[in-house]
């Protein structure tokens, strides 16, 4: 397998901080795992993924994509990665065609090429009957969605979530959820936040459980349960953060 991410010893204090968001870390990710990087709040994985995505710098360490690394190779590295950020990051007084040229432009695509695979994935979402609606006038659902598309029409290599269903309906959840199984089938690399453990349960192949900013537990996801003699990863995640809390406290 070929290592997409590999992250070592990486560290990150926000100034003014009693303690690091992100403490000493260390992991790789294999290219086609679909891989949960889980944790309550306050764990490091929003500040770990926007390290990852070259939007925040960090105190030391180094943090390869696909061998390049993020500190000296930004411009290089852009083209490989989408991304769909907790927020929606979309301009609400634009539609959602508008939207997605806009962003499908920042990539440099031909119009022609743009434009097929906009309407390409509107169909695929259900969205072709609010293509000219502007974003702001959308259900939450449909926004989440709009979001991931705008990440996902240059074709990258590898596609970082951060809680990408957070308060959507359950249609639009069932939406995007078969849409990220049919990416990582096709073979993208996806690295995905969530709070939701039965969601993460169901799509991830492999987990790394953070708290306070450390690593508290790695594997496929099925192993870990097993080995855990639990019955999920709801009751896994509770196990290992509760744990991780009693050793913070010592």
């Amino acid at each position: 397998m070929n290592t997409v991410i590999d992250i070592r010893d990486l560290s990150k204090t926000y100034r003014r901080a009693s303690h690091p968001s992100v403490d000493r870390l260390t992991l790789k990710v294999e290219q086609g795992m679909f891989f949960g990087l889980l944790g309550p709040n306050g764990a490091g994985k929003t500040t770990t993924i926007s390290v990852l995505c070259g939007l925040l710098s960090f105190n030391s360490g180094q943090v390869l994509i696909h061998g390049l690394d993020v500190r000296h190779k930004s411009a290089e590295i852009k083209p490989l990665i989408g991304v769909v950020p907790q927020d929606i990051a979309l301009y609400p007084e634009l539609t959602v065609v508008e939207n997605l040229h806009f962003f499908g432009g920042m990539y440099g695509l031909p119009s022609d090429e743009l434009n097929e695979r906009i309407e390409s994935y509107l169909q695929k979402f259900g969205l072709i009957a609010h293509r000219r609606k502007k974003t702001g006038y959308l259900s939450g659902g449909m926004k989440r969605q709009v979001n991931l598309i705008a990440a996902l029409l240059h074709r990258p290599k590898l596609l970082f979530l951060d809680e990408p269903t957070v308060g959507v309906d359950v249609h639009s959840r069932q939406l995007i959820i078969e849409n990220l199984q049919y990416l990582h089938r096709n073979g993208m690399t996806i690295v995905y936040t969530s709070h939701d453990m039965k969601e993460a349960e169901r799509l991830c192949t492999h987990v790394t459980l953070m708290n306070h900013g450390r690593i508290v537990c790695e594997d496929v996801s099925d192993a870990l349960i097993a080995n855990a003699s639990v019955t999920d990863l709801e009751a896994l995640f509770l196990q290992k953060t509760l744990q991780s809390e009693r050793e913070q406290i010592q």
